[in-house]
């Protein structure tokens, strides 16, 4: 039986413990770096960051780390390009990704792979890709972030980012308040809400008063008009060798005709260079000179259709669309050399006007963000903001497709951790 004086000792006893434990889950934990987003850049960041008397944790809104990762080059994850360098970058600053690409190269990236003895191979272009898929990468920056007594929580949303008076910043997160001297920014643009992309990055550096450039979506398929979506439409799953130019600016690849519109990797790359009520010119016949092909097949093809030599160049059912849309078919030989001339510019150098793109909901990347007049290129760090960093896609730089924005994210993650490690032993 408890005594009244042992029962006024337990209720005390009681109510300091239910005060210590309150006190533990609202308490301020303290950090040396928190990094906002466990994608590519932060993963990155947070392992060239990594000392062994330093706290690090990594807040991630989903479910798990690295989402897109896990998505890239058909699950094979494009990781890095052979030919990255600044020339293949979009950025209001085309210098801006210099230093960080120089300090960090695909070979570093190759060699961290040799590390764990995971295997790639490349495809084309200097596309390298993982030979075990992309989960063994994402689970390499995995181990490797254990190895370094890294902590990672998944699930967790930040509601606030506020600086302190006496340096370092201060979060308040669905895991309570939490306090860092460095904080890195690392979540991404806008591209494939679906995955839990936002602007939240956007609206950090608004809040820090660091510009942020107009955004839109990039590496996006390009959508079209009733008549033109029509004629899409009907030769969806064909594809073909193009040359695709906006501009100056142009690309050799594959083009896919879709029920929705034109994709395909030269389409995706010159989305990019687009703006909405520019034209593209297509050349469906980049080897050829479709005017000379068109002549010499009036002279020895005289008695063809214009369908029938169309079709030994390009896939039959295009040569049919085409013929349908463009052309009256006939005989080459009843073809004058002004109808081979207009035949031979929409085969060279076809002039097609998107109405838009398919949007964030299919695009690769963010065109634009947190602009770099704000951000140290050696360090990422913001000028006006000791211990502020903004890393990966959510700045203003842009890669081409075939791996370079992988590479970005880890020159750029790595650009930071170095910086923040440097600033411990110093």
């Amino acid at each position: 039986m408890m005594l009244a004086s042992d029962k006024r000792q337990h209720n005390h006893t009681f109510k300091g413990l239910l005060k210590l434990t309150a006190h533990k889950q609202h308490s301020n934990l303290s950090y040396d770096l928190i990094i906002i987003g466990a994608g590519a850049a932060g993963l990155m960041c947070a392992i060239s960051a990594a000392t062994q008397d330093k706290k690090i944790l990594v807040i991630e809104h989903g479910k798990k780390i690295g989402p897109k990762i896990l998505i890239s080059g058909g699950g094979r994850c494009n990781f890095t390009n052979l030919e990255a360098s600044w020339e293949n970058y979009l950025s209001r600053n085309e210098h801006f990704a210099k230093s960080a690409l120089s300090r960090y190269t695909p070979y570093d990236f190759i060699d961290l792979m040799a590390k764990h003895t995971i295997g790639w191979h490349e495809k084309k272009l200097g596309q390298l890709f993982c030979d075990d898929g992309a989960k063994r990468v994402v689970t390499m920056l995995s181990d490797e972030c254990d190895a370094a007594s890294i902590e990672i929580k998944c699930e967790t949303t930040v509601q606030s980012i506020n600086a302190n008076v006496l340096g370092g910043y201060q979060l308040q997160t669905s895991m309570g308040a939490l306090s860092t001297r460095n904080l890195v920014i690392a979540t991404g643009g806008k591209s494939i809400p679906a995955m839990g992309a936002t602007g939240f990055a956007y609206d950090a550096a608004k809040q820090f008063g660091l510009e942020v450039t107009d955004t839109r979506p990039g590496l996006v398929p390009f959508t079209f008009g009733d008549d033109m979506l029509a004629f899409t439409a009907s030769l969806s799953g064909v594809s073909l060798d193009c040359k695709v130019c906006c501009g100056n600016t142009c690309f050799r690849e594959n083009i896919l005709f879709t029920h929705r519109g034109l994709s395909g990797p030269a389409i995706l790359q010159i989305s990019s260079f687009w703006h909405e009520g520019e034209s593209i010119s297509i050349d469906i016949l980049p080897d050829i000179d479709a005017l000379e092909m068109l002549k010499s097949a009036r002279k020895s093809q005289s008695r063809s259709s214009i369908k029938m030599v169309l079709a030994q160049h390009l896939p039959a059912r295009l040569a049919q669309a085409l013929v349908d849309k463009y052309f009256q078919d006939g005989k080459m030989a009843a073809l004058s050399n002004n109808q081979l001339e207009s035949i031979a510019d929409h085969l060279n150098h076809w002039q097609i006007k998107p109405t838009s793109t398919e949007g964030y909901r299919t695009a690769e990347v963010t065109l634009g963000g947190v602009h770099t007049d704000g951000l140290s290129s050696k360090t990422m760090q913001a000028k006006a903001h000791q211990g502020l960093y903004f890393i990966g896609e959510c700045v203003d730089v842009t890669g081409w497709l075939g791996g370079y924005n992988f590479q970005w994210a880890w020159a750029s993650g790595h650009a930071a951790g170095q910086a923040i490690q440097l600033s411990w032993t110093s």
